[in-house]
Order: C-alpha cells, then sequence, then structure tokens
C-alpha cells in the first residue's frame, strides 16, 4: 500500500520590522523642547504686555503733566501781557487830565507794571526754554516805562512833546512787547495740543499690544492641544485671561483719562486763552480810545484799531457763534456804548465834555462799566485757569503697577502651567 505526503502548511509571513521610534528630548520640533520653547513664548509675551501697560502709564502721565505746566505757563504769559497792557490803558487814560495823573490811575499804572515784570521773571525761571524771548521783553519794557516817565514829565509841565513820547511807549508796547509775548503763547499752545495727543495716544497702544499678545498666545495653546492631545492649558488660559485683563483695564483707564485731558483742552483751556485775549484787546482798545482825544482831530485811525479790537474781544468771547459768557458781551456792550457816546460829543466839536465823561466817576461813565468788564474778563480767566490745573490730571500710579503685577502673574501661571506636560518626557 503506497502512502501519499500530504503537503506542508504555508508558513504565515513574517511581520516587518518597525523602525525604533525617535527619542522624545531630540530635535527642534520634537515635543519636549517645543513645550520649553512656546512655554517660554508666552511667558515672555505676558510679561511684555504687563510691562508695556506700566510704561504707557508712565508715558501718559508725563504727557499730562508736561500739558498741565505748558497751560500754567501760557495762563502766565497771557497774564503779563494782560497786565502789561492794563498798565498801558491807565498811563493813557491818566494822560487826558493834564497837569498831575489822579492818584488811582497812577497806582493802578504801578502795580500793573510791577505785577507784569515780576510775572517775566517768574516765567522765565520756571520755563527756561523761552527764557532767551522774555529777557528780550523785560529789555523792552524797561524803554516803555521809560518813555512813559518821559511822557509824565513833559505833560506835568504842559509841554506838547508828552503826547509823542506816550505814543511811542505805547508803539513799543504793542509793536514788540504783545508780539513776543504773543509768539511765545503760541509755543506753549502748540506743546499742550502735543502733549494731549500723546496721551490720547497711551490707550489704543495698550490694546493693539494686547491683541498681538492674545495672538501669540491663541498659536502656543494650539500647539500644545495637538501635541498633548489636551484641549486647553490652565496655565495658558489664565495668561490669556491676564493679557485680557492689561488690555481691557488699561485702555479703559488710559483711554479715559486722555478723554478728559482732551475735553479739558477744547472746553475750560480754550475758553480761558480766549477770554484771556479779549481781555488785551478791550484794555488796548481802552488806550486807544483816550488816543483819539488825546490827538484832538487826528484820531481817526486810533477810532478804527478801537473798533477792530472790540470787534476781535467779541469774537473771542464766542466759540461757533455761541457765547462762552453772555454777561462777559452784555458788560462789553455797555462799554461800547458809553464809548459812542464819548465819540458823539467829541465829534460835535465838544472835546471838554468828551473828556470829562472819559474820565468821570459816574457809574454809566465809561472807566466804571470798562473796569466792570475788565474785572469780569479777570476774574473768568482766573477760574478758567484752575479749572484746567485741576481738570488735567494723569490715571493714578496704581494702575501702572496693577498692570505690571497682572502680566507678571499671567507669565508666571503660563509657565507654570506647562510643567505637568515637560515632566511626562523626563
Amino acid at each position: 500500500m503506497t502512502t501519499t505526503a500530504s503537503p506542508a502548511a504555508p508558513s504565515a509571513p513574517t511581520a516587518p520590522a518597525t523602525a525604533p521610534p525617535p527619542h522624545p528630548t531630540s530635535g527642534w520640533g520634537s515635543t519636549p523642547r517645543g513645550l520649553r520653547v512656546w512655554g517660554a513664548l508666552a511667558a515672555v509675551v505676558t510679561a511684555l504686555t504687563g510691562l508695556f501697560g506700566v510704561l504707557a502709564v508712565s508715558s501718559q502721565s508725563l504727557a499730562v503733566e508736561d500739558a498741565r505746566d505748558a497751560a500754567a505757563q501760557l495762563v502766565g504769559l497771557q497774564d503779563a501781557r494782560n497786565q502789561l497792557v492794563a498798565a498801558d490803558a491807565a498811563a493813557t487814560t491818566a494822560f487826558l487830565v493834564g497837569g498831575l495823573e489822579p492818584v488811582e490811575l497812577r497806582t493802578r499804572y504801578d502795580a500793573a507794571v510791577d505785577a507784569g515784570a515780576q510775572a517775566l521773571t517768574s516765567l522765565a525761571a520756571t520755563g527756561p526754554d523761552g527764557a532767551d524771548g522774555l529777557a528780550a521783553v523785560s529789555a523792552d519794557l524797561t524803554r516803555y516805562t521809560g518813555l512813559v516817565e518821559q511822557a509824565r514829565a513833559n505833560n506835568r509841565q504842559g509841554f506838547p512833546v508828552a503826547s509823542a513820547y506816550l505814543e511811542e511807549a505805547s508803539a513799543v508796547l504793542r509793536d514788540d512787547v504783545v508780539p513776543a509775548l504773543d509768539a511765545l503763547v503760541a509755543a506753549e499752545q502748540q506743546q499742550v495740543d502735543d502733549e494731549i495727543a500723546t496721551a490720547r495716544f497711551a490707550a489704543p497702544m495698550v490694546v493693539a499690544v494686547a491683541v498681538l499678545a492674545l495672538v501669540v498666545l491663541a498659536l502656543v495653546q494650539v500647539w500644545v492641544a495637538r501635541r498633548t492631545r489636551r484641549t486647553f492649558n490652565v496655565g495658558l488660559v489664565a495668561a490669556t485671561v491676564a493679557v485680557v485683563l492689561v488690555g481691557a483695564v488699561g485702555g479703559a483707564v488710559l483711554g479715559g483719562a486722555g478723554a478728559r485731558a482732551a475735553q479739558v483742552r477744547d472746553d475750560a483751556y480754550r475758553a480761558t486763552v480766549q477770554t484771556s485775549q479779549a481781555f488785551a484787546l478791550v484794555n488796548d482798545a481802552r488806550s486807544q480810545e483816550a488816543f483819539t482825544l488825546i490827538r484832538r482831530g487826528s484820531g481817526a485811525s486810533y477810532e478804527e484799531t478801537f473798533r477792530a479790537n472790540v470787534a476781535d474781544a467779541r469774537t473771542a468771547l464766542e466759540r461757533d457763534g455761541v457765547r462762552l459768557d453772555g454777561s462777559l458781551v452784555d458788560r462789553l456792550d455797555a462799554w461800547v456804548a458809553a464809548h459812542d457816546e464819548v465819540r458823539q460829543r467829541d465829534d460835535d466839536g465838544d472835546w471838554d465834555g468828551a473828556v470829562a465823561f472819559v474820565t468821570s466817576d459816574d457809574p454809566g461813565a465809561p472807566p466804571a462799566l470798562f473796569d466792570a468788564l475788565s474785572g469780569a474778563l479777570a476774574a473768568a480767566v482766573d477760574a478758567g485757569g484752575q479749572q484746567v490745573a485741576d481738570g488735567l490730571r494723569p490715571a493714578g500710579a496704581w494702575l501702572g503697577w496693577a498692570l505690571l503685577a497682572v502680566g507678571g502673574a499671567g507669565a508666571v501661571l503660563a509657565w507654570t502651567g506647562l510643567r505637568p506636560r515637560r515632566e511626562e518626557y523626563r
């Protein structure tokens, strides 16, 4: 019997050999190294956001303080100018009396000149940038007072040349002193505008930096989620919250401070500058009023200047067609009406009557009405200057330290939050 051998069963296929996995700590793209690099990036970005917040607070505080100092310097310059113009108004009005001028007007002149000179000295000490210009103004002021004294001496003796000295003195004030002070005022105005613009720039910059930091943190979170198979990392979430707080709180508080500074500039500051300008204009107009009579028959050009000054003063007391203070305009109109009566008497040939009225103590005469107007303008300028000083206040220093603390805490949490993942690869 023949036995047939059955065929051998086929052998199972041999599984292909698998390559050994790469070492988890090798290469820049490895998870452990990536956790260190991305974690450090998240911590640095969060810390820098807090640091930028404190720098923005400091920058805005300096800008607001500089704006307040520049506004105070501007008000001081205008006050010096106003004092000197008021002194000239007193000197020219006193000249109408002839001989020995009234004690009240002489006292007013001396007090205004002294106040103006002291203001110039104080301004030169507090604002060194304009020291050279103020020195030139002081020199012109000395020349002005010398000419006034010559005019007074000749007027006491009845010499006609006295009016020429007085006219030259007023020309020095109008053509040299006032323009120089106005140029310094314009420079301070520009600085106020520039500093407030800087203060308003702080808030959007903090928000922009916070947004950039959030983008970086989002990228880090995505990378960590893909590598660790965990949707959120608590430390990175905490860092994100810290950045949001820095951007939101810093942006809101700095934005509010910048908006308040701009509001002060547009309201109290502008009104103070315009009212101060009106004060100077009406005091110069008072001098022109006196010259229309001093020149006896040849004062038409002074009357034109008077009218121009009054028109400019009325414009200065309005903004966009709305009166800043209706009572000031009413006082201006009352004084101008009294001036019209002076001109009417003089034009009718009653020069003595015009002089008597323009130097009268009557409550309805030009002196009383002018004093009421000038005093009200001066009080408005003082009140406005105080409002500007009170309104230009920076955000508290606490904000900067708070933002820095929040950013620092977020940075620590960002780094320590990834520590458990890094420990898995040790």
